[in-house]
């Protein structure tokens, strides 16, 4: 790394590898950043598929070996974008080398891997990001920012879920989502996006008392009359208590039917509401009290370039963003804390607390029990 440029190095080139390679790519142009982001090395768990993925996302060098990647002098950051029973290894290697790192969430398949991850951070002092992407939508900036103006007063309850269907068909084969080994947790890891955007929205949650079920306890496994028993939770529901005094109530299912982003949120305040359903993800609904009664309703705001962001991409008030403007911003929020140490949420520590929470969640639909968050 040189005032120039930073070299990038990217894990897994899936999904999100792709949606992140796109990202890199863009960040420069976008927001005028001061250095050029060069793709520099991809890895992938065997040589075809990441010679493949060089080729296709447009990366200089490749290797079927991570722990290449991490070692190599030429590469200045790291973004890790593997199945979770990687990130606790590949995100050690990387701090102790030391480079800085942005991990997809959840950080660790349990708080003990997590804690690893925070103390190698903080050792290393370099900058670190988890990805939770859904919070960097501008909308949610909005609300955000609402919330800490008090406009619509003593937030007293947090309604949230994240509930999709790509699990809901029994015929999908057994994968790493669905082994507790591998994923650690279920649904309530895997969307943990809603957790964390509590948090960020609402502050630190206290106390929780969850239940959980596997909808679908078997999956075929590849062979002709074979099936795996599947070990994480497909759905779970988790009352919950803030720090603040407020209340709420968090919802995740990767088995409900029909619904495709179903991530969204409804804070209730003393003099108002907000609500926002990612789906519909340039807009935000607020409702408050001191319109007068005759007035009163649900306003529907469409972002435009007075709201934080959106105007890197679109002029025109309405016009929406997309899911890979999301990851964009994650990046380019990601390299500025790596050009000058500049805060940046959520860091890994600020990702533990999601973890704190994702245990709690788990001890109490295991106990029946209220479980305080952190113990």
């Amino acid at each position: 790394m040189n005032d120039e440029t930073i070299r990038v190095g990217l894990i897994g080139s899936g999904y999100m590898g792709k949606s992140f390679s796109l990202a890199v790519g863009a960040a420069e142009t976008l927001f005028g950043l001061p250095v050029a982001l060069v793709k520099e090395m991809v890895a992938t768990s065997n040589e075809t598929s990441a010679s493949n993925a060089a080729a296709e996302l447009g990366f200089v060098r490749w290797t079927a070996d991570w722990r290449e990647l991490v070692a190599d002098p030429n590469v200045d950051v790291i973004i890790n974008c593997t199945p979770n029973h990687l990130h606790r290894d590949i995100a050690l290697a990387a701090l102790a080398a030391p480079k800085p790192i942005l991990s997809e969430k959840p950080l660790g398949r349990t708080k003990a891997e997590a804690l690893d991850m925070v103390q190698a951070a903080d050792k290393a002092g370099v900058a670190n990001m988890a990805g939770y992407t859904y919070m960097k939508n501008p909308a949610t900036r909005l609300a955000k920012e609402i919330l800490d103006s008090g406009e619509i007063g003593r937030v007293f309850h947090f309604r949230g879920l994240h509930i999709e269907d790509y699990l809901s068909d029994p015929s999908l084969p057994i994968t790493w989502r669905l082994q507790k080994a591998q994923a650690g947790s279920g649904a309530v890891g895997d969307l943990c996006h809603i957790i964390n955007m509590a948090h960020y929205l609402c502050g630190e949650i206290t106390d929780v008392v969850a239940d959980s079920s596997i909808v679908i306890p078997e999956r075929p496994d590849g062979t002709p009359t074979g099936t795996s028993t599947v070990d994480t939770d497909d759905q779970t529901h988790i009352l919950c208590r803030f720090e603040s005094g407020a209340l709420g109530y968090l919802e995740l299912s990767r088995v409900a039917s029909g619904r495709k982003m179903g991530l969204g949120y409804e804070i209730n305040g003393s003099d108002g509401t907000i609500v926002f359903d990612q789906a519909r993800m340039s807009e935000l609904k607020l409702f408050t009290t001191k319109d007068s009664p005759d007035r009163q309703g649900f306003r529907t705001i469409l972002l435009g370039p007075e709201h934080s962001d959106y105007g890197y991409f679109n002029s025109g008030p309405g016009h929406g963003l997309g899911y890979n403007d999301m990851v964009a911003i994650e990046v380019r929020d990601f390299i500025l804390s790596v050009l000058d140490g500049r805060p940046v949420w959520p860091n890994f520590a600020d990702a533990y607390h999601t973890e704190e929470v994702l245990d709690a969640a788990i001890q109490s639909t295991e106990t029946g029990k209220w479980a305080r968050v952190g113990s």
